[in-house]
């Protein structure tokens, strides 16, 4: 029998997870929706066939309700985490797992105290084609040891509403856990330079930032964010090992020769980058749900991106390069 999956949070992204699993995976289709938008949320409620939740609480309390989707209000997103693990129900939520280091402490902790791995976060990088077969890579040792990554997450354009935090909260943390995950290994250190701004920028965004990390092997990753880059969807990964590098490269199905020009087309917005990846990270959820067993990022990877993001952001402000430390992983979260 199919999962029975409610959703909490009807917005954009919220919208799109629902098509996903009613009509791109096997295996579960949406019976419930809550959001603060009660009148649009109820027509769409109608539309597909759920019903709809004057409160998320309530969609997870329902017993008719197996397994829960958040992907409302980032503030939101740690107490209907809670309230899922209070009613021992998988819970799948987009980032940020909670707004700051300590509601993602919590979180863990409380899953923790329920003794099983219910939480997944929703960083999608790691079921891409491209970063999957970079791992190989890495953990085969085909090219010898990491050294260096080279890394860029480029925006063609942001709005007004888009501010010099969000380099590192909205845009550079796909990047903070997916390089974690790549090379298993925690990062100890982080500065951040803040190099010289493109015209395309506004004075509450300072464009373009580098993000250096270092690792506990002391593999140094350089990341460029730029958020106005104007000509596309662009991120890049070249990981240089001791005897080759692997590179990222943009997924194009066609070659365009004309005019004088050889070209491949560059995605335009993330959507479009990483839709495969959406698809295959919510069939797996729906798998690791069926086994009784989540593989995919957890409560504790949640945890240490935001311990890694406040670095960063400390690292901006100081100019100083910041250390980060950890606490010890939980047994639960040890593979």
């Amino acid at each position: 029998m199919d999962l029975r999956i409610g959703v909490i949070g009807t917005g954009a992204i919220g919208q799109e997870h629902i098509q996903r699993l009613n009509h791109k995976t096997q295996g579960a289709h949406v019976v419930a929706i809550s959001d603060i938008n009660k009148e649009k949320a109820t027509l769409l409620a109608k539309e597909i066939g759920a019903k709809f939740y004057e409160t998320g609480e309530a969609l997870i309390a329902d017993p008719e309700v197996d397994a829960v989707v958040v992907t409302s209000w980032d503030p939101t997103h740690e107490q209907y985490v809670l309230e899922a693990i209070k009613h021992n129900k998988y819970v799948f939520c987009e980032k940020p797992l909670a707004t700051d280091s300590e509601g993602c402490r919590r979180i863990v902790d409380a899953e923790v105290a329920n003794g099983k791995k219910l939480v997944q976060v929703g960083f999608m990088r790691r079921y891409d084609r491209g970063y999957m077969e970079l791992k190989e890579v890495i953990e085969n040792r085909q090219l010898g040891e990491p050294l260096l990554l080279h890394c860029a997450h480029r925006n063609p354009t942001v709005d007004k509403n888009y501010e010099t935090p969000m380099a590192i909260i909205n845009t550079a943390i796909h990047e903070i856990d997916a390089l974690r995950w790549l090379l298993q290994e925690d990062y100890v250190s982080v500065q951040v330079i803040l190099p010289k701004q493109t015209s395309y920028t506004h004075e509450k965004l300072h464009d373009p930032q580098m993000v250096i990390l270092e690792t506990k092997s002391g593999i140094h990753i350089d990341l460029e964010v730029f958020v106005n880059c104007q000509f596309g969807y662009d991120i890049k990964c070249v990981v240089v090992c001791e005897t080759g590098e692997i590179s990222l490269e943009d997924p194009s199905y066609t070659r365009v020769k004309a005019k004088g020009k050889d070209y491949t087309t560059v995605s335009p917005d993330w959507q479009s980058r990483f839709m495969d990846a959406y698809d295959e990270e919510f069939q797996l959820w729906i798998h690791s749900i069926q086994a009784d067993a989540i593989t995919g990022p957890t409560a504790w990877d949640g945890y240490v991106a935001s311990i890694t993001m406040v670095a960063c952001g400390v690292a901006r402000e100081s100019g100083e390069r910041v250390a980060i430390s950890l606490d010890s992983c939980p047994t639960l979260y040890q593979a």
